[in-house]
């Protein structure tokens, strides 16, 4: 495997194997978004709009780099070239990202009035590439042909590529509920099912590309490894599954004017705030091979160089270790805002955060994102425009809708239409069964 072009391959990856479609952008503030709400926080799944709700199947799939900026107005032309279609940014810290996910068959429902459960199912796939030297990168990327001099230093470059399973029981309960104020909490406990992990990192990885010598010299060195069961030419399976644990924690408060407690149908609240911190935890493997490089003090030629590892394998000195390995989640802090304008007009602020630092190794993240989000909300219909401030200077603005069972939607799409360089895009779909409260006649 290519080491510095694996973040390409492993987005190709994830777009190909998630073929349908941050997630689900826009929807999850939804009062009817049910399942996704809950994924989201899980103070969600109690005092909801449903007595029932089923999530038959959905996907949502998230990429984007700084280092790219991409046309997306010719992403359906057959003869697309991504260099030809892109503006490219280097500089001494590039990142890219992806994250895809499947929402399995899942289900929430009322015990009783101040108690719901429920049971999510989850397949998810996460990537990340974080500072990464720009110019390395393109150099790498075009087998230094046309390479000008340049120095890099990435002392800090760490790469995961991660794809796991996961079931989550989550249990919310009404904490208080007097007069305008309202308070929940939620929790979804998750048993973890890791497929496999690629990842490299380099300690102290520096030096400088000569272009009239055509060679490099390097300090510090790289770490690559895997499991042990997954070869460089083979996609993440399932065949030895590693066990981890997890959790989301939420709250949510709404003030409330002339609240009716014993309506369940309608949507009481004024303003609505929500805290989260979801996917805490980790997964562990046993059988992790790496490979360390020592790159002390080298300087190589780059003559015919075609492919990194095959140059790292000839020029430089590595040792291979088995290990155990802690793999952690990417965890998040979600904050939310919800103001009921009118009717069935809202306004909704949402904010997510990684938890994890861009240096950490064998972990993935988020992307930090601000989105702002008005919408329409009835029962059976809902549209929203979510707005986005994204991490690395990122604009996106989209569009969804929720027709009954039917969810369908992007946070980027109108964008990445009207833009010419776009550094994100995302798009998701889902299909449920939907079983409402009902209302009575106020």
């Amino acid at each position: 495997m290519n080491y510095f072009k694996s973040a390409i391959a492993y987005t190709a990856f994830f777009i190909s194997f998630f073929s349908v479609a941050q997630s689900y952008v826009g929807h999850s503030i939804d009062n009817y978004s049910g399942i996704h709400g809950v994924i989201d926080n899980p103070s969600n799944i109690v005092d909801s709009r449903f007595k029932t709700d089923v999530n038959l199947a959905s996907a949502s799939t998230f990429i984007g780099s700084d280092y790219y900026a991409i046309d997306f107005g010719n992403i359906f032309n057959e003869d697309i070239d991504i260099e030809d279609n892109s503006k490219i940014s280097p500089s001494d810290s590039n990142n890219f990202f992806s994250n895809a996910e499947v929402v399995g068959p899942s289900f929430m429902f009322n015990l009783n009035d101040t108690n719901s459960v429920g049971i999510v199912t989850r397949l998810r796939g996460f990537a990340n590439i974080n500072n990464i030297n720009g110019s390395l990168f393109e150099s790498l990327n075009e087998e230094f042909e046309n390479a000008e001099d340049f120095s890099f230093d990435s002392s800090n470059l760490v790469s995961t590529y991660h794809v796991w399973a996961e079931i989550g029981f989550a249990y919310g309960r009404v904490l208080y509920n007097k007069e305008d104020h309202f308070l929940k909490g939620g929790i979804t406990l998750k048993l973890l099912q890791g497929a496999g992990i690629s990842y490299f990192n380099s300690p102290g990885f520096s030096g400088n590309y000569d272009a009239s010598a055509q060679t490099i010299t390097t300090n510090g060195s790289i770490n690559y490894g895997n499991i042990d069961d997954i070869n460089n030419d083979e996609d993440f399976n399932f065949d030895n599954l590693q066990t981890g644990f997890g959790a989301d924690l939420g709250v949510t408060y709404e003030w409330r004017k002339g609240n009716d407690t014993d309506n369940k149908g309608f949507n009481k609240y004024v303003l609505k705030l929500g805290l989260a911190i979801t996917d805490i935890g980790s997964i562990t493997y046993k059988n992790i091979k790496q490979y360390s490089f020592d790159l002390n003090n080298q300087t190589e030629s780059t003559i015919g160089y075609n492919d990194t590892e095959a140059f790292l394998d000839e020029n430089y000195t590595s040792v291979e270790t088995t290990k155990k390995l802690k793999i952690n989640l990417p965890t998040a802090l979600r904050l939310s805002a919800d103001y009921h304008v009118d009717k069935s007009i809202y306004v909704s602020v949402l904010g997510a955060f990684s938890m994890v630092k861009n240096n950490t190794e064998y972990a993935n993240k988020i992307n930090n994102a601000v989105t702002l989000s008005p919408r329409i909300e009835t029962k059976w219909f809902s549209f929203y425009s979510p707005v986005s401030f994204r991490q690395y200077d990122d604009f996106a603005w989209g569009a969804g809708l929720r027709l009954g069972p039917l969810t369908v939607g992007s946070g980027s799409i109108l964008s990445n239409v009207l833009s010419k360089e776009s550094k994100t895009t995302d798009i998701y779909l889902g299909l449920k069964v939907p079983i409402y409260q009902s209302k009575k006649t106020k």
